[in-house]
């Protein structure tokens, strides 16, 4: 069910949800937190669809901010049911000087007691913690790989971090940390002398994948970047260097990676990209600071060096 509300208020929109949970349409219990999304029209649509996806997991409300020049008002809309996955979704239209506080347009919508999540999908604030939505929130989440310049974006992340950030291109690295760990986990636990790490120059994710083994195994890591004809395929490969000889992560493909280690035979491995709707439900399963990723976005990133080649 959807229904609109041309040039309302958020009083009105609150009206309306009661109104709706008494009709039967929707109920609030079960819910367990609050998603704000904060995204232009272009991509507001994706997120709502990621995080429908995710409610299946996590039942929420989910509320999307969008902002437009125009005569000062607020258009909004109110999905319920099959239009909303497990969640019940309300998107913010606001014009003009309508949109001057955000804080305001979404506080009247929370959850009463239930933590707040808020998500820039594309384009966030230079300090999110410090934004109008990143100050009601326990948990914020930005994406580094929208910007144009992903290192200039990781140094900012690094600079303006609190506790409670976190970016989804560390969780996009969630597989290629499990499967290295697990490799290591194994005879003949010799130490890890040198790192090698590749990638695509658009991927922020190579340089967190550099920054967390340089912390983890306290060796200089080596990264650099592919040719920028292969900047939609992420992370290429890591390399391991230990006295019994290397050991090698590599995608040579979209989804396949091959796993090469000294006297055994080569392992394919299903390796993909994850989806948008995975990372976003993987951030929703903590509503904790992610320490990690606070060490490695922080002293990681300051203590990693330049790229060998950036392409």
């Amino acid at each position: 069910m959807i229904i609109d509300l041309p040039d309302t208020t958020v009083s009105q929109v609150a009206k309306q949800l009661v109104k709706v949970r008494e009709e039967g349409g929707a109920v609030a219990l079960g819910r367990v937190l609050t998603l704000i999304i904060a995204a232009r029209n272009g991509v507001a649509e994706s997120a709502i669809d990621a995080a429908n996806d995710a409610s299946r997991e996590h039942p929420m409300r989910v509320i999307v901010l969008t902002t437009s020049e125009g005569e000062p008002h607020l258009d909004a809309q109110i999905r319920v049911g099959g239009d909303a996955g497990a969640s019940e979704v309300i998107v913010l239209h606001a014009y003009g000087a309508a949109a001057s506080n955000a804080e305001s347009l979404v506080t009247g919508l929370l959850l009463p007691d239930a933590p707040v999540v808020a998500w820039w999908p594309e384009e966030a604030p230079l300090d999110a913690a410090a934004s109008p939505l990143g100050r009601i929130a326990q948990r914020r989440i930005t994406d580094a790989a929208t910007s144009p310049d992903v290192r200039d974006r990781l140094a900012l992340l690094g600079r303006t971090h609190a506790p409670g950030d976190t970016d989804l291109a560390w969780t996009r690295l969630t597989h290629w940390r499990e499967q290295l760990a697990a490799v290591l986990d194994q005879p003949p636990y010799e130490t890890v002398t040198g790192v090698e790490v590749r990638g695509a120059a658009a991927s922020p994710s190579t340089a967190l994948l550099a920054a967390w083994l340089q912390l983890a195994l306290d060796v200089p890591v080596r990264w650099s970047y592919e040719d920028p004809e292969h900047w939609q395929e992420g992370i290429k490969s890591v390399r391991l260097t230990r006295a019994s000889g290397d050991i090698l992560l590599e995608r040579p493909a979209p989804g396949v990676a091959i796993l090469t280690q000294p006297d055994q035979p080569d392992h394919e491995l299903h390796l993909p990209r994850r989806t948008l709707r995975e990372c976003l439900a993987e951030e929703l399963r903590r509503l904790d600071a992610d320490v990690l990723y606070g060490r490695v976005i922080t002293t990681g990133w300051e203590q990693l060096g330049p790229p060998e080649r950036d392409a």
